[in-house]
């Protein structure tokens, strides 16, 4: 069977291989000069580093699975913590499921709350009216039954990080179902989870980049192709790409889109147009991600951490900060061997498109000024490099897997057609390699395929961690 896959980032090269395995003859579109969409590595300074995600959660096997397929070594961060600048300091960041405090001892000994915020969270109002037999959004929720600052100073950037969204709009089913079910027992100060030795996140030697590099080798993959266009024939289907004074037209038997919620809803404008309809109103995130290469004195002293989150009612420019060279080894050995270390940062959240319209310079300036406020670093990057991902996050609002229901009930109507991507069961790396699973079954089976999963954990953004 003749197979078109559009969009070559981690979603669409997994589908397109396991195609290829299978026998078909596969051919990958992508609109970009490069295959990983947003998991990329560059150089900054002469070494190579992620400026997209870096890293992937570990105890979803989809993507530590593929990573070993491909003989790619996974690895895992070091011990360093993860804190919060918050109320004017670094405070260490509490056990938390999503945001919600999982230890009152370690929450009132953070000072990431007021005193009245804590005596507010330990007051749990259970009778908060929520009806938990739908959805609701994860703030929502979260602040009624333990007060607006568990939600302002601990569930905002966690969540930030992940959806480079806002709590109060981001829908709990699709976003953290397990909150939903936590209420629906009883408090969620009574949520017992365990603590665990076992890493969190995995990542590959080199960078996360290297996986989409892997997964394209010995594929068909076409960059630079704009598909502008997608239509039924009597055999299948047909694409239009190329500028409108020199189009090319692409037959296939089957197509699989593995584009974002915008493009893809233009493709099936004519095909599917329910599904377009719906897909059309998936908003999303801009993101910038700075990374920073540091001479190694600049860092004296912030070995111990990972990096901090910056809750947005702080009035800070940055949401995050990964300190590249402590929590991956690999890192801080590339670094080395030039004398440097790596600093990211990442700004913008849902609704701050204007940040990606701030030029390079302002965008390092910001980072620079807010490292210098948090933890005292002020000396000059060797290299710098600003990477904009527009529209690079999909936005779970409420009501979310009830529009995937219906993208899905739509796109089933139309035999060997399938739908990929970020958009619809989860941002994280695993999520997504999941949903290219999906869609080739879905694609060869001629019908879309049950909700999947979705992906549950912070730090699983395309982006990055919870740590930019």
């Amino acid at each position: 069977m003749r197979v078109l896959v559009v969009g070559a980032g981690v979603a669409g090269l997994t589908a397109a291989r396991e195609l290829t395995a299978r026998g078909h003859d596969v051919t990958v579109l992508e609109a970009s000069a490069e295959v990983g969409g947003k998991v990329r590595r560059v150089e900054v300074g002469g070494v190579v580093v992620d400026v997209g995600a870096e890293a992937m959660l570990h105890r979803r096997p989809e993507g530590t699975a593929l990573a070993a397929d491909l003989g790619l070594e996974v690895v895992h961060p070091t011990r360093a913590t993860s804190k919060v600048w918050t109320r004017g300091a670094l405070r260490p960041l509490p056990r938390s499921l999503m945001g919600v405090p999982l230890d009152l001892d370690e929450l009132r000994a953070a000072g990431v709350l007021s005193d009245e915020g804590v005596d507010r969270a330990t007051h749990e109002d259970l009778t908060a009216a929520h009806h938990l037999d739908h959805d609701v959004s994860v703030g929502d929720l979260v602040s009624a039954r333990l007060g607006d600052e568990v939600v302002d100073r601990l569930v905002e950037p966690l969540l930030g990080g992940v959806y480079a969204g806002h709590a109060r709009q981001l829908s709990a089913l699709a976003t953290v179902p397990q909150l939903l079910a936590l209420a629906a027992r009883g408090p969620l100060l009574a949520a017992s989870v365990p603590r665990s030795d076992a890493p969190v996140f995995a990542g590959l030697p080199g960078g996360m980049g290297r996986l989409p590099e892997a997964l394209a080798a010995g594929l068909d993959v076409r960059t630079s192709t704009t598909v502008r266009s997608l239509v039924r024939t009597a055999t299948g289907f047909a694409v239009t790409t190329g500028p409108t004074t020199d189009e090319q037209r692409i037959e296939a038997d089957a197509v699989l889109l593995a584009t974002p919620a915008a493009p893809t809803a233009r493709l099936l404008a004519e095909t599917a147009p329910v599904a377009a309809t719906e897909l059309a109103e998936v908003e999303t995130a801009s993101v910038v991600v700075v990374t920073l290469a540091l001479p190694q004195h600049a860092v004296e002293g912030l070995q111990s951490s990972s990096g901090f989150l910056v809750p947005p009612v702080d009035g800070r420019a940055i949401k995050a900060s990964t300190f590249s060279f402590a929590k991956w080894d690999w890192a801080r050995e590339a670094g080395a061997e030039a004398g440097l270390v790596h600093v990211r940062t990442s700004l913008g959240r849902h609704g701050e498109e204007a940040t990606l319209q701030r030029d390079d310079s302002e965008l390092v300036t910001l980072s620079r000024r807010d490292l210098r406020d948090a933890v005292g670093l002020d000396t000059p990057p060797v290299a710098t490099h600003v990477q904009r991902w527009g529209g690079g996050l999909p936005q779970y609002a409420v009501g979310h897997r009830d529009r995937v229901a219906r993208i899905r009930a739509a796109v089933a109507e139309v035999p060997r057609l399938a739908l990929a991507g970020a958009a619809y069961d989860g941002v994280g790396i695993p999520a997504v390699i999941a949903s290219a699973h999906a869609a080739v079954e879905a694609l060869l089976a001629g019908d879309e395929t049950p909700d999947q999963t979705p992906d549950q954990t912070p730090a699983q953004a395309p982006l990055g961690t919870t740590q930019g």
